[in-house]
């Protein structure tokens, strides 16, 4: 499973390489700029695209400009934006224009490895992943109906949701049942006037409204 990274920290970019080859994934290349991340992309069409949200020359958004050049060019190739600091505008602008294969994680993540590599597979197969610290500061902020119709358990269930848990993984985290997360997921689509559509579209939604995301 090929990979390439993008990130101007020298020092991150070989943890990050580490970290990656101890996952199973292929570093095929590895850049320091937005320029170098999409010539590496083109030659390489990796599984995954691991990319730093602030590079030269303005630190500022290039990566996830970036991210979003390569997921208009190369349609469905997962990325996962990298972050010193919780800006969870960054993970709604790249769900907004798709929903498979997103990632949004702080930097203090790499240091539990297996923690990362699973989040970091999640994506390559197509799911989602958002740090537990963009999914909290986003529940502070979310106090408006709909929102206010669901329970604190309800609000629990969608945080690990947007982190991109599936069923079971966020039933062993809250420790209960799957039958009884089933039941809190269907209620908080009820609440959130989600459309009858099929369940694994429904989260999707569930999280871009979450996020404030829109569809367009």
């Amino acid at each position: 499973m090929r990979a390439v990274i993008a990130e101007d920290s020298v020092l991150l970019r070989v943890g990050l390489i580490q970290v990656l080859e101890t996952g199973g994934f292929q570093v095929a290349a590895e850049t320091g700029d937005a320029e170098g991340l999409l010539a590496a992309v083109a030659e390489h069409r990796p599984a995954l695209a691991l990319i730093d949200v602030r590079m030269p020359p303005s630190f500022t958004d290039e990566g996830v400009r970036a991210a979003m050049e390569i997921r208009r060019r190369w349609p469905g190739t997962p990325v996962v934006l990298l972050s010193q600091y919780v800006e969870e505008r960054y993970a709604a602008d790249l769900l907004s224009a798709n929903t498979s294969g997103v990632g949004y994680l702080l930097k203090q993540r790499v240091a539990d490895v297996a923690d990362f590599v699973a989040a970091v597979r999640r994506v390559a197969d197509g799911g989602t992943a958002l740090d537990p610290q963009v999914v909290a500061q986003l529940l502070l902020r979310r106090e408006s109906d709909p929102f206010a119709r669901l329970t604190p358990r309800e609000r629990e269930v969608l945080g690990l949701m947007a982190e991109g848990r599936s069923n079971a993984g966020i039933a062993q985290a809250l420790v209960v049942s799957e039958s009884a997360v089933a039941k809190h997921i269907n209620s908080i689509f009820a609440k959130l006037d989600l459309p009858v559509v099929d369940a694994d579209h429904r989260r999707v939604l569930a999280v871009l409204r979450f996020l404030g995301a829109s569809r367009g």
